[in-house]
């Protein structure tokens, strides 16, 4: 991993100085910092939230209007907001890219992702009803049941993961909470 992993900024964005990359004292890291105000731009991981839809035993999954992996399949899933709880996030993403009001249920997977800067949270969820129209950043919607899944279309290694613990708890008849890191 690199010692500075983010976009470099040239100007502070408290006073408007230009900022320097150092390591400040007391940190172990190096960072950016405004050597006129003292401020330290701080890089923290993005949160990733979605859910695994579920409508009478099958799995609701979205084929990408959008890039990154444009008309490969995904679950619901996005960038976190300000001021939500992972919970509502996930369900304003399953919201925002299916047309469903889902009901969520337990976290499912934690997944951290380093080379990415990201942290992805997968909740299980039903949903009361087949939503009829996507957001913008669906094609097409589809309930598969886990012999229909396209494997081989799958977005995202999270995503992948994310289905392969959903099938394998589901067998077992107990869901669990699956936490790792992927490593690129």
């Amino acid at each position: 991993m690199k010692p500075l992993d983010a976009p470099r900024y040239k100007f502070c964005p408290m006073c408007g100085h230009p900022l320097v990359t150092k390591r400040p004292l007391d940190d172990v890291r190096v960072r950016e910092v405004c050597e006129a105000c003292g401020f330290v731009h701080y890089v923290n991981p993005t949160p990733v939230v979605g859910t695994l839809p579920v409508f009478g035993g099958r799995v609701l999954l979205c084929r990408r209007a959008i890039e990154p992996r444009k008309g490969k399949w995904t679950l619901p899933a996005g960038f976190m907001e300000a001021h939500e709880t992972l919970q509502q996030g996930a369900l304003r993403e399953t919201w925002e890219e299916t047309g469903a009001h889902a009901r969520a249920g337990m976290l499912l997977t934690v997944i951290d992702v380093p080379y990415a800067s990201q942290v992805h949270f997968f909740f299980l969820s039903e949903l009361d009803a087949l939503p009829l129209a996507p957001g913008p950043e669906t094609m097409e919607q589809r309930l598969f049941s886990e012999s229909e899944i396209p494997w081989d279309d799958i977005s995202f290694t999270t995503v992948k993961t994310t289905l392969e613990h959903y099938f394998n708890d589901r067998r077992k008849g107990e869901f669990r909470l699956h936490m790792y890191r992927l490593d690129e």
